[in-house]
């Protein structure tokens, strides 16, 4: 399973390199905070499992278009 990471065509599903390093990291975030996972994970690590989301098109990248993004206006202390 490991052997996808070197594919090109996971790395293209998500939209590159980065995109993919970043939707790995959240979802093994997701995982250790006790989600369940979208495949069955008998038999396979962490990693694994998230590829295996990912080729089946469990979990993708959600990126927010340009208004939906909320700004945070810094708080000055008195």
């Amino acid at each position: 399973m490991i052997e996808a990471l070197r594919d090109s065509e996971i790395v293209n599903k998500v939209g590159g390199k980065f995109k993919l390093t970043a939707l790995i990291q959240r979802r093994w975030l997701e995982l250790l905070q006790g989600a369940r996972p979208m495949v069955d994970a008998k038999g396979l690590t962490e990693i694994e499992l998230i590829i295996k989301e990912i080729l089946e098109d469990k979990i993708a990248m959600e990126i927010p278009e340009e208004g939906e993004l909320e700004t945070e206006e810094p708080t000055v202390g008195e």
